[in-house]
């Protein structure tokens, strides 16, 4: 299997990055596509319960926790210290798929989609300070003139975009 295309969804907290990279992974799967997530967190973050089996290993000092099950496995890895990894790490993790939708890592020269939406903490736009917003997927009226607009919940759209960016409809 090649590469996976690449494509993320950049915002401020509260943007509605999480609703669309969901909408747009059941889109894209029931599109027949394999899409595979990595989802970049600014804070401290847990996965297993205090007191499960895992959360004890991990506490213990493992450096690397995997819980295996007949439907599902997962792996912790513990930075205990270290630099976080590099996105090109992390993406050289990852299984073979078709698509890998990033959500979050802003900053990456990735071909990405601006999240928005009034909620949102910050509304300073992304767009204008960084050329490989392609798009922007918002809940209001944006005046943006460059880029392709498209409302937020418009998913269908918005995943014929992603498949036209990423090339993916050639399949």
């Amino acid at each position: 299997m090649t590469a996976p295309k690449i494509f993320g969804i950049a915002g401020w907290k509260n943007s509605g990055k999480t609703g669309l990279a969901v909408r747009l992974v059941t889109e894209l799967t029931r599109r027949g596509w394999r899409v595979s997530t990595i989802k970049h967190a600014h804070h401290d973050f847990d996965i297993d319960k205090v007191g499960a089996d895992s959360y004890r290993h991990r506490e213990a000092g493992a450096h690397e926790v995997t819980i295996v099950s007949g439907t599902r496995y997962a792996i912790m890895h513990e930075l205990r210290g270290a630099p976080e990894p590099s996105f090109e790490e992390i993406l050289s993790r990852l299984a073979p798929c078709d698509l890998v939708l990033i959500e979050g890592y802003k900053r990456e020269p990735i071909p990405k989609i601006e999240a928005r939406r009034l909620e949102a903490a910050n509304r300073t736009p992304l767009a204008p300070t960084d050329p490989h917003i392609l798009a922007i997927a918002a809940d209001h009226p944006v005046t943006d003139k460059d880029l392709k607009i498209f409302d937020l919940d418009d998913t269908a759209s918005i995943a014929d975009f992603v498949e036209q960016v990423t090339g993916l409809s050639t399949k």
